[in-house]
């Protein structure tokens, strides 16, 4: 059943705080981000090869917020351009439930889970 208009304002404000979130998030660890600095003799080996894997594993993480929002403003131009909640494999509706969990969502359950597999 295609979602109606108080189902699709709801899903906007949701997609709306996504990136509001990511945005905040992304720019408070910009920080972290920087490169280890490997000189200070204070700092033990253990102790920069830590920082070191510390470091990537914040890489790691904003990769994955700058992805998801990605995702989400496409999701916005979606929203605006009467596309949204179709699924980008079938072409089915992506269901409501899925969408309520990840609004940013490309792709219905099916399509997805057979994407994810090897």
């Amino acid at each position: 059943m295609p979602l109606t208009s108080s189902e699709r304002n709801e899903l906007r404000k949701a997609l709306e705080s996504l990136v509001e979130e990511l945005d905040a998030a992304l720019a408070g660890s910009t920080e972290s981000a920087q490169p280890v600095e490997l000189d200070p003799p204070a700092v033990g080996r253990v102790s920069r090869i830590d920082a070191i894997q510390q470091q990537k594993m914040i890489e790691a993480h904003r990769r994955a917020q700058q992805s998801r929002l990605q995702l989400a403003r496409s999701a916005l131009r979606r929203l605006d351009e009467g596309e949204f909640g179709d699924c980008m494999g079938c072409g089915d509706e992506i269901g409501r439930a899925r969408l309520e969990a990840r609004p940013e969502s490309l792709y219905c359950i099916g399509c997805q889970t057979a994407r994810e597999r090897p």
